[in-house]
């Protein structure tokens, strides 16, 4: 088996990793085969400490993978778009994306396995079965899914050449000074708390092009289209220019006076090159209700 390491692995250790894709074998044992050199990253052997680079392969001998299946589960899904290659979900907010060592079930993945079977890419392993890109769980909307490692591949290779647009809406606290304004600030992990990220001279480049849509006395309604796609970049960007997404108590900004699943954000733009043609897909979602309920609660203030 060969697991290539995705953006979201950036930083983290292989042990720590592969305890979650080799869910059935203990850390200690993980970390005496890294040792020992039974799986390498990129032909080579590490430490178990190694932090993980994207699109670094490790590879784990068939005798190892000792991978726990992730069942399939009859949990509906919303089908923007798709063909025989790819489909274009609209995830809800409160759904995480794909399973993780603490949670195997009622993840986007459990859904798709019961809807595609077998018809879903595993370019990233099992827990990430379809998955070309993530959202976080409280971030809700559009969401590429491949049927087959080639589309995968294909998509991954458009993503990363920056040809494919994604547009996100989003409530921030305080007033936004630009109508336009380009955000261009690299984004690495946090040292100091690991699950979170922060802009870094030592990060990877980010850029985020930012929309005024309705200024209010307290807050803005913003459009965000991301140019690349860190982990958390909106979140990032919008928090560290003093501006974070309502409700992200993550990322500084508290809990606000309305009450929603964490941040106000979601992906509700696609625009992209359909798979093996030159075909050009655009996408558009309505309003989400978390969205909604905070943009009526400011619309209130303002009357």
């Amino acid at each position: 088996m060969i697991y290539i390491a995705d953006e979201n692995d950036n930083g983290k250790r292989i042990d720590v990793r592969l305890a979650e894709i080799l869910a059935d074998m203990s850390r200690s044992k993980i970390q005496s085969k890294v040792k020992s050199g039974s799986i390498t990253v990129n032909g080579a052997s590490q430490k178990p400490s190694y932090s993980l680079k994207e699109d670094d392969e490790i590879f784990i001998p068939e005798n190892d993978n000792e991978v726990v299946k992730i069942e399939p589960e009859n949990i509906p899904i919303d089908i923007v778009w798709e063909d025989n290659n790819m489909a274009v979900i609209n995830k809800p907010s409160g759904m995480l994306t794909h399973p993780t060592n603490l949670e195997k079930t009622n993840t986007l993945v459990n859904a798709l396995l019961y809807r595609y079977g077998e018809n879903l890419s595993d370019v990233n392993g099992v827990f990430r079965r379809g998955i070309v890109h993530r959202l976080d769980r409280n971030t809700s909307g559009l969401l590429m899914i491949a049927k087959n490692n080639e589309t995968h591949e294909y998509l991954k290779t458009q993503i990363q050449a920056h040809n494919i647009e994604k547009t996100y809406r989003t409530i921030v606290k305080g007033v936004w000074g630009e109508d336009e304004s380009v955000i261009d600030l690299p984004i690495g992990r946090n040292p100091k708390q690991p699950h979170k990220m922060m802009v870094t001279e030592t990060g990877k480049p980010a850029r985020s092009i930012v929309r005024v849509v309705k200024r209010y006395k307290e807050a803005t309604a913003l459009e965000v289209t991301i140019i690349t796609g860190r982990t958390h970049q909106i979140r990032v960007h919008l928090s560290h220019m003093g501006h974070p997404i309502y409700n992200d108590t993550l990322y500084g900004a508290g809990k606000g006076k309305v009450n929603t699943e964490e941040q106000v954000l979601q992906s509700f733009k696609l625009r992209f090159t359909k798979p093996f043609s030159d075909e050009i897909i655009s996408l558009e979602i309505p309003t989400d209700e978390k969205y909604l309920k905070v943009q009526n609660y400011f619309e209130g203030r303002e009357k």
